[in-house]
This record gives structure tokens, C-alpha cells and sequence, in this order.
């Protein structure tokens, strides 16, 4: 109650706690715009550690693993706007529509999660309003700025994975990840497969779809806008020396694909 004797508003994130979207560089020039959906590992501190110990909370089921550095280290280097997500995907994950299953995981991989076992639709609908609603929605309000501005975008989710999933190895150090754009994807397939080391998925070790993913569908394939998903193993680029080593061909192939865009007129 307040001091009125009113039903209090449940809040999921105190004043102090840290907001739910980072953005670096927002008057970038670039026309990519990179989203990063899984780029924190931040607790509401009302959830606690969801019934979790720490060494669960430090693996991939609760974020994507050295996504983060690459992220900023590539908006860094282009001078692109980067609009990223500091809370575990084990609150609610930014890149699942809010209906999907799985968008407040009770198990993840192989592990339970104990906070998230019985929850209410009010509770839920609270960690949408808190952290899903802000990201999103600023994800779309740039994009429509960027679009009142007649300045082009190119969207670009930055995700990680883990090498091994329930016991299955991956074979991919890099995947791209699309549905309807025909433009982009085999741009970059083409530029990464033109790298001799690499093994390079084609929609692997995921695929994007409607009823599995939010940001690529929804912020860009929604509007008709150049876009892909990119995924890294995460082993590939747990430390900064990896980080910095897949930002630097990031940085190259994206500047590769610009050239070749504009010569096409299309940005």
C-alpha cells in the first residue's frame, strides 16, 4: 500500500538498478544498425538469482557469451548506433516474441530455473514492461527516425552460441541467421565463406522464424529493411583477443558489404 492506502504499482527495476538498454554511438553516420539482444547478464535484484548459483549464471543460458565486446568494439570502428539489452535472457529473452514458450524459460538447455517456475501472467506481463517493452521500443523509434531522415539502415542482431548444446557438438565458428531479406544474407555468406579457416552456417546453428525470433522479423523484415542475424561460437570469442580478432573481420567484411550496397544503390 502507499501512503494513501492505495494498492502499490508493482516495479520490477528499483531507481537504482542499471536500465535496460545500452546504446553507444547514437549519432552514428553508419548505415548499419547492430542490435544486441543478449548482451548483459543483469538480475532484476527483486528476482534475486532465480534459484540459480553463479557458475549457472556465467554460461550461455543466461546470455551470449563475448557478443558484448564484439559489439561495441564493430560500432566502435564503423561509427554505427548500437542498441543492446543488459539483462539475462533468463528473465525474459528480447529476442522471442513475448507469447512464444520460451520466452520466460522454465528450463533452459538442460538446467531449471527456479525463479521462473509458477509465474504469474501479472508477473511476467511485468518483466515485458520493465525490460522487453524499452528495448523494443527503442529499437523501433530509431529505426523510424532513421527512416523520417532518409537515412538508410541496415539491421544486424549480434548473437553468440555455445559450441556444445545437450551433448550435440557445433561444427560453425559463424552463422548467419535470416528469413526473407535476399540481400544481405548472401553478401555476407559469400564474404565470410571467402575466409579459408572458417566453417560457415547457412542458417546454422539456427534459423530465423516468425514464431522463434523478434528483432530480425519484426524490426526488420517487417519493413522490407536489409537485415541478418549473425551468430559467433562462443569459445571463438570468450576473451578479448577473440573478441578483438572477429571485430576486426567484422569491421572489414561490413565495410566490404557498404561498398558493394551502395554501388547498388541500395544504401
Amino acid at each position: 500500500m502507499d501512503a494513501q492506502g492505495n494498492a502499490a504499482t508493482p516495479v520490477l527495476l528499483g531507481p537504482d538498478e542499471v536500465l535496460p538498454v545500452l546504446e553507444r554511438h547514437v549519432s552514428g553516420r553508419s548505415p548499419f544498425l547492430f542490435a544486441c539482444d543478449h548482451h548483459g547478464r543483469a538480475l532484476p535484484r527483486v528476482l534475486g538469482d532465480l534459484g540459480l548459483p553463479e557458475s549457472e549464471l556465467e554460461r550461455h543460458i543466461a546470455w551470449d557469451i563475448g557478443i558484448a565486446g564484439v559489439a561495441e568494439a564493430v560500432a566502435e570502428a564503423l561509427d554505427a548506433h548500437l542498441i543492446a539489452q543488459r539483462y539475462s535472457r533468463l528473465v525474459i529473452d528480447c529476442n522471442r516474441p513475448p507469447k512464444a514458450p520460451n520466452s520466460i524459460p522454465m528450463i533452459s538447455e538442460r538446467t531449471t530455473i527456479p525463479g521462473n517456475e509458477g509465474l504469474t501472467h501479472e508477473a511476467a506481463e511485468l518483466r515485458r514492461r520493465a525490460i522487453f517493452d524499452p528495448y523494443h521500443d527503442r529499437i523501433n523509434a530509431v529505426i523510424e527516425a532513421r527512416t523520417r531522415q532518409g537515412k538508410p539502415t541496415i539491421l544486424i542482431a549480434l548473437h553468440s552460441f555455445t559450441p556444445v548444446y545437450s551433448g550435440i557438438a557445433r561444427p560453425w565458428h559463424v552463422g548467419t541467421l535470416y528469413q526473407r531479406d535476399r540481400t544481405l544474407p548472401p553478401l555476407l555468406l559469400k564474404a565470410l565463406r571467402a575466409e579459408p579457416e572458417l566453417v560457415v552456417g547457412d542458417n546454422q546453428p539456427y534459423a530465423v522464424s516468425d514464431a522463434t525470433d523478434y528483432t530480425i522479423p519484426v524490426h526488420g523484415e517487417a519493413r522490407g529493411l536489409i537485415c541478418t542475424g549473425i551468430e559467433i561460437r562462443q569459445d571463438l570469442i570468450a576473451e578479448a583477443e577473440g573478441q578483438q580478432q572477429w571485430a576486426e573481420r567484422l569491421i572489414r567484411i561490413f565495410g566490404e558489404i557498404e561498398a558493394a550496397l551502395r554501388t547498388q544503390g541500395l544504401v
